[in-house]
C-alpha cells in the first residue's frame, strides 16, 4: 500500500463528497489560485490505497495550474461500498471514473491517471470508450499490462484467504507481526500509523476481495489500449515490487508512448518524490492539452 509523507491539506485543497449517479464518492479536491486552470485531472489511487497516496502532488499541481480531484474508489476508505464481490468488477470501477471524469470536467477534457490497480480500472475507463468519454489523456503509474508479478499475487492470495475468516482488525495485527517477523516494519510517524490503520478498517472487505482477484487474474490488455487514439504516458519508479519495472517499460513501447522513470522511488513515486513526479505529469499534460 501507499504511505501519503503527510495528512495536512494544502491550502489549495479540501475534502468534498462528489455527487454522481453512481453514488457518493469522498475526495480530495484542489484549485489553482488565482490564474485559470491549465485543465482537469482525475486521480484513481489502487488497491488498499486512498485519495491521501496523492496528498503530496496536490500543491505543486494546484500550483502548476492543475485542478485535481483525487478519489476513494467505491468501497476505499470513506467511500462506502456494497457488500457484494460483484460490485468491484473493473467494468463496474470503470463506470465510476467516468461519472466521476464528468462531473469534474464539465464538458472538459479530464486527464486520467490511475495508480497501480487504479491503472487497470483507468484503463478500462478508456476502453469502454464512447463518445461521451471525458478523457483528454491517459496516465498508467506502477501499473503493468495483466496481473501482478508471482510474489505480489502470492500476497494478495493469502489476504483473500484471510478475508473470510478473519476479522479486519485481526489481518491488520497479522500483517503488523509479519513485518515485525520480517525485520522489515517501516518507521512511520505516529499519525501516519493511525491514519494507516483506520484506512485498512474503513475498507469493505467485499471490495479487497473483488480487486484482489483482479489483481491476480487481469490478462493482458494492451493491444486493445494501443488502439486508442488517447494520448498514453507510463511513469514508473526504479523499482517496482507489483509490476517489474521492465515490463512497464515494454508496456510503453507496445503503447507507443512515453516511459518515464522517477529517481529513487519505487512502487509509490506520488508519495515517495512527489515533486518530480508532480513536473513530469504537468510536463506531459501540457504536451496534449
Amino acid at each position: 500500500m501507499s504511505t501519503p509523507p503527510f495528512l495536512t491539506l494544502p491550502s489549495c485543497a479540501r475534502s468534498v463528497r462528489v455527487e454522481t449517479s453512481r453514488g457518493t464518492f469522498a475526495a480530495l479536491h484542489a484549485r489553482p489560485a488565482g490564474a485559470a486552470s491549465r485543465g482537469a485531472v482525475l486521480l484513481v489511487p489502487g488497491f488498499t490505497g486512498s485519495k491521501e497516496d496523492f496528498i503530496a502532488l496536490l500543491e505543486p499541481l494546484a500550483g502548476d495550474g492543475w485542478e485535481v480531484l483525487a478519489v476513494d474508489q467505491r468501497g476505499q476508505y470513506e467511500t462506502a461500498g456494497p457488500d457484494d464481490e460483484s460490485a468491484y468488477a473493473l467494468e463496474q470501477l470503470a463506470l465510476d471514473a467516468v461519472h466521476l471524469g464528468s462531473s469534474l470536467g464539465a464538458g472538459r477534457p479530464v486527464h486520467l491517471l490511475g495508480h497501480s490497480f487504479g491503472g487497470l480500472v483507468a484503463r478500462a475507463a478508456v476502453l469502454r470508450g464512447g463518445a461521451t468519454a471525458p478523457w483528454a489523456s491517459l496516465t498508467l503509474m506502477s501499473s503493468g499490462p495483466g496481473a501482478v508479478s508471482t510474489g505480489e499475487a502470492e500476497r494478495v492470495n493469502l489476504l483473500l484467504a484471510a478475508l473470510p475468516e478473519l476479522s479486519m482488525e485481526e489481518i491488520w495485527q497479522a500483517m503488523r507481526d509479519m513485518e515485525d517477523a520480517s525485520g522489515v516494519r517501516p518507521g512511520l510517524a505516529p499519525e501516519i500509523l493511525e491514519f494507516l490503520h483506520r484506512r485498512w478498517l474503513g475498507n469493505a472487505p467485499a471490495s479487497l476481495a473483488g480487486m484482489g482477484r483482479q489483481l491476480v487474474s487481469e490478462p493482458d490488455r494492451v493491444e486493445d489500449l494501443a488502439k486508442s487514439p488517447l494520448p498514453k504516458l507510463v511513469l514508473s519508479g526504479e523499482e517496482d515490487y507489483a509490476w517489474p519495472v521492465d515490463l512497464q517499460a515494454d508496456m510503453a513501447l507496445r503503447l507507443t508512448s512515453e516511459h518515464i522513470v522517477i529517481p529513487g522511488a519505487g512502487h509509490s513515486p506520488n508519495a515517495e518524490h512527489p515533486a518530480a513526479t508532480a513536473v513530469s505529469l504537468s510536463a506531459f499534460w501540457s504536451s496534449v492539452s
